[in-house]
């Protein structure tokens, strides 16, 4: 039996992970769960799969989440904020770590798996996009495998398996399904609702608009660079909207390989949990005779400057790609709140990612300040285009 913490349960890869650790009760059970404000999901939660610990990361909802766990009969511990997650993180009764908190917030409790040498199982993009060279010393500290949940980093991950090193490899292709604006021109009065309508995944708010803006595969870009160890100018980015191939590695010799599957998170994740066998994950199998065709075309980054962005800040160092995420989320965040008109978001980030250049971070607190002045810079940057 593992042991499996999951850091954001109450999300869209929360909900998959659970799913796939109830189809086998005899390999896993669930140790910590852990939200940030969702707590009667957290709760309900916590009285279906029973763990050790239940995690609230704002403080003011302990109490709360106390109260419902008292009146569900359920025996699991309290505990809340960043401590409470930091315990969550390094628990001695879990083996594996799935870090699935969205954003910068992540980063700490992920460490801290990591350097407790937990099966780390990264579905946090932004913990990597910010300190990438300190999560994988961690990893490498820790000595516990890390394995990409993101469904483009994770068919790498899969096509790389039989790969002897990386040296035979000339390039990455990610895949991208273009989002929900794939062919829209105008993006005049795009409302939340419309960004977050994504084709082909269920996903949350934040990263369904990461994904129409196309900077969800801007950060990925940044991850892949440094999961696998590869200079931007052997990282491409492909439109494939029908989402069956995941993302792709052609090696030197001209061979491709390239993942397939149905757009199902539980897919990646169930090939994390079980690896290196494979899992059933109650995906559904691929029909290749009603699939038809497959298509795929370059991005427009006229229409999606945020992927533009992405590289500009991979080019400039691991400093501005802690910029160009902590602008991001603050952008987004003001426009799904209904305060940043969706074309306005990329000129945020843009604005905050020219206006200095922050020196290498070295340490998380160096990670910590830059993300802070660089957030404090885009609230400004949203009141002027407001």
């Amino acid at each position: 039996m593992q042991g499996v913490t999951i850091l954001g349960a109450t999300g869209s890869i929360g909900a998959s992970t659970l799913d796939v650790i109830s189809r086998h009760p005899g390999r896993f059970r669930v140790t910590a769960l852990t939200a940030q404000t969702r707590v009667k999901e957290l709760a309900a939660l916590c009285a279906a799969h029973r763990p050790e610990l239940a995690v609230i990361g704002n403080p003011d909802l302990e109490s709360t989440l106390r109260d419902l766990l008292k009146q569900a009969g359920s025996a699991t511990r309290v505990a809340s904020g960043t401590a409470g997650l930091l315990e969550a993180a390094q628990m001695p009764g879990a083996h594996t770590v799935v870090a699935a908190i969205v954003g910068a917030a992540g980063l700490l409790p992920t460490l801290a798996a990591a350097r407790a040498g937990k099966r780390l199982l990264l579905a946090n993009k932004e913990a990597i996009v910010c300190a990438g060279a300190l999560l994988l010393d961690a990893v490498r500290a820790g000595g516990a495998p890390l394995l990409p949940v993101d469904s483009e980093h994770n068919a790498i991950h899969q096509c790389l398996a039989g790969a002897a090193s990386h040296a035979g490899v000339r390039r990455l292709v990610l895949t991208a399904s273009g989002g929900p604006f794939r062919q829209r021109t105008d993006f005049t009065g795009v409302t939340p609702e419309e960004a977050c309508a994504h084709p082909n995944w269920r996903m949350g708010p934040k990263i369904s608009v990461d994904s129409a803006t196309l900077m969800n595969k801007g950060l990925e870009v940044i991850e892949a660079s440094w999961l696998f160890g590869m200079a931007r100018d052997r990282i491409d980015v492909v439109v494939h909207p029908q989402s069956v191939i995941h993302s792709m590695v052609e090696f030197g010799d001209g061979s491709v390989l390239a993942q397939l599957g149905t757009p199902d998170m539980r897919t990646p994740i169930a090939y994390c949990l079980g690896f290196p066998e494979r899992i059933d994950s109650g995906s559904a199998s691929l029909d290749f005779t009603r699939l038809g065709a497959l298509h795929f075309e370059a991005p427009d980054l006229e229409r999606f400057p945020c992927l533009g962005l992405a590289y500009r800040a991979l080019d400039a160092g691991p400093a501005a790609s802690i910029v160009l995420n902590a602008s991001n989320e603050v952008a987004v965040e003001a426009f799904l709140a209904g305060r940043l008109r969706f074309t306005a978001i990329a000129g945020v980030i843009s604005e905050v990612l020219g206006s200095e250049s922050p020196a290498a971070p070295t340490s998380v607190d160096s990670v910590l300040a830059i993300d802070a002045a660089a957030r404090r810079r885009a609230q400004q940057a949203v009141v002027r285009y407001q």
